[in-house]
């Protein structure tokens, strides 16, 4: 268990979450209404939100087996490590960012479930966020 404390067992948690908001891409459609959001749009529109969803799915798992399967590598200081860490923070950190300036409170506000989301996802991009900076810094002082 506290293994899981330290910042390398902190990269490989973050992994797996990663992992699984990815895996989690594969119901989302269904979960905030995409179907029926698409039916009256064109065909080219909805593949191309489909198509988009799938890699954004994909991408977050990929970035999610970086820190699971490799987290002492990241740590080691390498440049490809802290490459890769940068690369992450900064993906992670524009993402966390998106949550309070780009996504309306109005799709949010007055619903439970969904402002539930809104504090859950901004939760996990702080923590993420806050792991790889971390991971960062620790892997620049090496």
């Amino acid at each position: 268990m506290s293994q899981l404390l330290t910042l390398e067992g902190q990269l490989r948690l973050v992994g797996a979450a990663l992992i699984g908001m990815g895996a989690l891409h594969a119901v989302l459609p269904r979960l905030i209404g995409w179907p029926a959001d698409l039916a009256g749009t064109t065909l080219l529109t909805r593949q191309v939100s489909y198509a988009h969803l799938f890699f954004i799915g994909l991408t977050c798992a990929v970035l999610g087996l970086l820190p699971l399967l490799l987290a002492p590598d990241l740590l080691a200081g390498g440049r490809l490590g802290t490459a890769l860490l940068t690369a992450q923070t900064l993906f992670w950190g524009i993402r966390w960012l998106f949550e309070f300036a780009v996504f309306s409170p109005k799709l949010w506000r007055g619903d439970r479930l969904r402002t539930a989301a809104h504090v859950a996802l901004s939760v996990l991009w702080t923590w993420v966020t806050a792991v790889f900076t971390c991971a960062l810094l620790a892997a620049l002082r090496g």
